[in-house]
């Protein structure tokens, strides 16, 4: 997902979905920026599960900070007992949660050495495997991490929200409606795109961007 593919991407889906062209007039091009510190964002994601930004920040800082102010390394992680973790602020299970990423990385069940070869299918079993790591966030990896174009992630409340008004539903879209207009209004390849402009268009961006 570089300039190029960003401004490809736009001009498609300005040309395909009216109801799309003047979000991307408004907002400009998408400014997803991938990058490859995989394991870092999904530590970070599972640590900032449930909390305000501001609360997750403060845990996390504390998470480092048991660490010398790194990031440790999974094996680090694996010598803290639960009790340890808990002492900084995590619940029981945000701290079995992070010991079972630790513990995948280890086992080489969650590799990133060759996951770009991978496709988002195999990417979301193998992130989904891990204990606190459900669809939405492998969605947000995809997209955020990897910068994968043709990711739709129906499960997302600010994704539902905005295609209900954009659209004019008069309920929230279900999954299955959610991929229809998709279909119907021609993302595809570029469904990941699309979904950041309905984020714009809400003012109501993941974190993760």
């Amino acid at each position: 997902m570089n300039k190029t593919v960003l401004e490809q991407a736009a001009r498609h889906l300005a040309k395909a979905d009216p109801a799309l062209r003047p979000v991307i007039e408004r907002a400009g091009l998408c400014t997803i920026q991938p990058h490859t510190d995989y394991y870092k964002s999904l530590a970070d994601s599972i640590i900032g599960q449930q909390l305000s930004v501001k609360a997750a920040a403060s845990i996390r800082a504390r998470f480092y900070d048991l660490f010398g102010g790194k990031l440790p390394t999974p094996e680090a992680i694996l010598d803290k007992t639960v009790e340890e973790l808990r002492g900084i602020g995590f619940s029981k299970a945000k701290a079995n949660y992070v010991r079972d990423l630790a513990q995948h990385i280890i086992d080489g069940k969650l590799s990133f050495d060759d996951i770009e070869s991978k496709s988002n299918e195999a990417i979301i079993k193998m992130l989904t495997d891990v204990k606190g790591i459900g669809e939405w966030t492998a969605h947000m990896f995809l997209m955020f991490c990897m910068g994968r174009t043709d990711v739709l992630p129906v499960g997302d409340l600010g994704i539902r929200t905005g295609i209900k008004n954009l659209y004019g539903l008069n309920e929230l879209p279900t999954p299955a409606q959610i991929t229809n207009i998709a279909s119907r209004h021609g993302w595809h390849p570029f469904e990941s795109v699309a979904s950041w402009y309905i984020w714009y268009s809400l003012d109501n961006k993941p974190a993760l961007d």
